[in-house]
């Protein structure tokens, strides 16, 4: 209530010297905190922040490196974060009817960049029935694998199921010691080059499955609606610089990003793998209308979270979208 009432008197005094032809002196924005991990999904905040655009829209914004889910997501919930970024389907796992939580914008989608590597003699996904499958359970590669198993009419109980990192799997599968792996890039690539090995299926086939979100509480959006609206041009405006000029753009993100990312042909090769969602794919993902777009993702994450026992989300998807953010 206090920050709102001072926005409201800033606004009435701008008005008031504007009038008598006066500057009024700056006033240092609030601090829009945003918890992420490091992943090339996530470059154009950064690039955002280092060009600018963040501060165009009158935002402090500070990026808050949280690599652990577990520990950003609650961290969101406390209050300790303003929003934080993750995929549609982890968003489920940690909204409540106490701290619920709602969609702002699609950040990324992976395309290409995450799949399954099986031996030759898997050549399709009902191929897997029996088979020993690593993944990372409780990860976005049980949730890719669950809805691959789900159109082919199985479960993961229809295969044999090794809990194993996304790196791991992927070498497990090349010493041959899994008959396929949920993985990602460089496993894709390596599973593919080891003989008997095939890429089966990856999520250039999965369009909008794969998608990091940025991610707010209900409170926070009431309070702080037109920072994120600001937030979201700043975004667009740096997925925009990143199309026009993609080799600067690399640099900037990658040294943003930092990590196992912060050579810029490393990020480069990264990034190959995975689709930034700029202003107008936003418009069509976004959209609750859209059968095929966010909600299609979140009511297959509900459906199969339910099934397995890890939430139960009596909330109608649409109305987890936010309104008024991607216009």
């Amino acid at each position: 209530m206090m920050k709102q009432t001072v926005r409201k008197l800033r606004a009435s005094a701008l008005a008031t010297l504007a009038v008598l032809g006066l500057s009024y002196p700056a006033m240092a924005a609030d601090k829009l905190s945003i918890g992420l991990s490091t992943w090339v999904g996530y470059g154009p905040l950064y690039m955002a922040q280092e060009e600018g655009f963040f501060k165009d829209e009158g935002l402090d914004v500070d990026l808050v490196k949280m690599e652990d889910v577990k520990t950003r997501m609650p961290a969101l919930a406390a209050g300790r974060l303003d929003a934080a970024v993750t995929t549609i389907d982890t968003v489920l796992g940690f909204s409540s009817k106490d701290h619920p939580l709602t969609y702002l914008f699609a950040i990324d989608d992976s395309r290409g960049g995450d799949g399954i590597v099986a031996n030759d003699d898997i050549t399709s996904v009902e191929g897997l029935k029996g088979k020993k499958v690593a993944y990372t359970e409780g990860s976005v590669s049980q949730f890719f694998l669950s809805v691959l198993l789900k159109n082919a009419g199985m479960t993961l109980k229809d295969i044999d199921s090794l809990n194993m990192t996304a790196g791991d799997a992927g070498a497990a599968f090349v010493s041959g010691n899994v008959d396929a792996a949920v993985t990602w890039e460089p496993w894709l690539s390596r599973g593919k080059a080891k003989k008997g090995g095939h890429v089966l299926i990856d999520s250039t086939k999965t369009p909008g499955l794969i998608t990091d979100i940025l991610v707010t509480t209900k409170d926070n959006l009431d309070k702080r609606k037109a920072d994120f609206e600001g937030l979201y041009r700043a975004w667009v405006k740096a997925v925009e610089f990143q199309k026009s000029n993609p080799e600067e753009a690399d640099k900037i993100m990658a040294k943003g990003v930092g990590g196992w990312l912060e050579d810029p042909a490393v990020f480069a090769e990264t990034r190959a793998g995975i689709a930034f969602y700029d202003g107008e794919t936003n418009k069509t993902f976004m959209d609750p209308a859209n059968t095929d777009g966010i909600v299609k993702t979140i009511t297959n994450a509900k459906s199969l979270g339910e099934e397995a026992g890890l939430f139960k989300i009596d909330t109608d998807p649409a109305s987890m979208i936010a309104t008024g953010i991607v216009k």
